[in-house]
């Protein structure tokens, strides 16, 4: 794969055991080390008219002027440094990049994978949280919508969080296809199954809000029988990856259960929902708070893409999970 990366995003300081760190992105970096084929590309800063495209100026000026004087706490959980509003044009520029170089045909070994941060698909049209200052998916998304390089898009945010953010900037707008697979009731505790979009976006937001324990088998039946069909309705031009490892099953904030070789099963997944749908792939790092535990999935996400076959699923649907799968099926997403 192709990975952008910038150390700009390393001088993001969050302060002493915050758990979204600079180690985050070293970690990965090393992990990568031991691979076959990664490059890695420095692209440039989103310029403040893509970021102000998705975010209002008035909230982005704020967030200037917070790091001009130092930085701090801008919510309980959401800190920022001097150096944050660099790190935050990086990252939102990182995306922007993975999703330009897949609309121009970057594939198979060379899909792109977008290592910025602060991450960001909590971060509200008006305001920062959880971690998140500028939304960069939704960022790259609307980009390559507004350059005419494509008619719709779709946002596939498998984070164990809900990416109340992202469904913010979309929600009406029918032209991005938001869908999120999430811990129902964790952080931020939005994202219920008969949300499904407004206005023109009637019909374009997914919610699949899973209860704690959801394993691995459950995810990809939600791939396989939920979004595929949508995907084959909505008929996007590009398909970005909010690729949070935080549902992992030894992540230390969540309680979900997917397993390294469960994250490689479900980048195959979207592969193949791509391939069907003849729509270019990219992939945004957002959240993934153990250190072994992201690195290990970002690196069998590369190796996917490298060639390696993942094991094939043999477990089951939980009930409760199933249950989720038909309440969110009898939303009548293949019918677009």
């Amino acid at each position: 794969m192709n990975f952008g990366y910038r150390e700009t995003c390393l001088r993001h300081d969050t302060g002493r055991r915050h758990p979204e760190s600079p180690d985050r992105l070293r970690a990965i970096r090393r992990a990568l080390t031991e691979c076959h084929g990664v490059e890695y590309v420095a692209a440039d800063d989103a310029d403040l008219e893509r970021i102000h495209a998705v975010h209002d100026e008035e909230y982005v000026d704020a967030f200037e002027t917070f790091c001009e004087r130092g930085g701090g706490n801008w919510d309980a959980d959401t800190v920022a440094s001097e150096d944050s509003w660099d790190a935050a044009l990086a990252s939102a520029g990182l995306a922007e990049w993975a999703a330009q170089e897949a609309v121009d045909g970057a594939d198979g070994r060379d899909t792109p994978f977008s290592l910025g941060r602060p991450p960001g698909h909590h971060a509200l049209k008006d305001d920062g949280m959880g971690f998140c200052f500028f939304n960069n998916a939704a960022v790259a998304a609307q980009s390559a919508i507004d350059a005419g390089d494509v008619e719709r898009v779709a946002i596939f945010d498998w984070d164990v969080h809900h990416g109340n953010g992202t469904q913010d900037i979309f929600y009406d707008q029918g032209d991005v296809f938001y869908v999120s697979i999430h811990e129902d009731g964790l952080y931020p505790a939005t994202g219920d199954i008969d949300e499904t979009g407004d206005g023109n976006g009637e019909g374009t937001t997914m919610h699949i809000p899973f209860p704690p324990g959801a394993s691995g088998t459950a995810y990809l039946a939600a791939v396989t029988e939920l979004i595929g069909p949508a995907m084959a309705a909505f008929d996007p031009d590009l398909f970005i990856v909010s690729a949070g490892f935080d549902a992992h099953e030894h992540d230390p904030i969540s309680r979900m259960h997917i397993s390294t070789e469960g994250y490689g099963r479900l980048t195959d997944a979207v592969r193949t929902i791509t391939d069907d749908v003849d729509a270019a792939l990219a992939f945004v790092l957002e959240g993934g708070y153990g250190l072994d535990t992201l690195s290990d999935s970002v690196h069998m996400v590369h190796e996917v893409f490298d060639g390696y076959q993942p094991a094939p699923d043999d477990g089951d649907v939980s009930e409760d999970a199933q249950e989720v799968l038909q309440a969110v099926q009898e939303q009548g997403f293949d019918g677009l």
